[in-house]
């Protein structure tokens, strides 16, 4: 393996997590249990103000559901990108790997706290794809 393909395996991983992310999260709406959608009403119902604007609870869980899957496909945009061009500029595409994988893990750790283990085993192991490939990166450059 190389540090190449382990950063293009990272980039295609959050890319899917992107992708279900979007579809489960736009279809929350629509509960097969009855209790869910009573609650779904009453998150949809009624909107407050809130530093200048004015949203229901259900609003903001969409928005923060379409801001995480922005996230999610500009975190996989740049791990394309720096696989792509990790020999021209090592040190960067080092200081953007880890910033990268440390954000990965932060990530999957609260994926497992407050989601589930799906979501949380996707993101982790683009983490460890990235901080293997960096690895990969510090082995070849002693090699050289």
């Amino acid at each position: 393996m190389t540090s190449k393909l382990l950063l293009r395996v990272a980039a295609v991983l959050i890319f899917i997590h992107c992708f279900l992310h979007t579809i489960g999260f736009t279809s929350w709406k629509q509960p097969a249990d009855p209790l869910e959608g009573q609650i779904v009403q009453q998150m949809t119902g009624h909107k407050f103000p809130f530093m200048g604007a004015s949203h229901s609870l259900a609003d903001y869980y969409d928005g923060f559901g379409y801001a995480s899957s922005i996230a999610l496909f500009l975190i996989a945009a740049i791990l394309f990108i720096i696989a792509a061009d990790l020999s021209s500029n090592t040190a960067l595409a080092k200081k953007i790997i880890i910033t990268l994988g440390i954000g990965l893990l932060f990530w999957g750790i609260d994926e497992l706290i407050f989601f589930f283990p799906f979501a949380a085993v996707i993101t982790l192991t683009a983490c460890a794809c990235t901080f293997a490939s960096l690895y990969l990166m510090g082995k070849q450059k002693k090699a050289t």
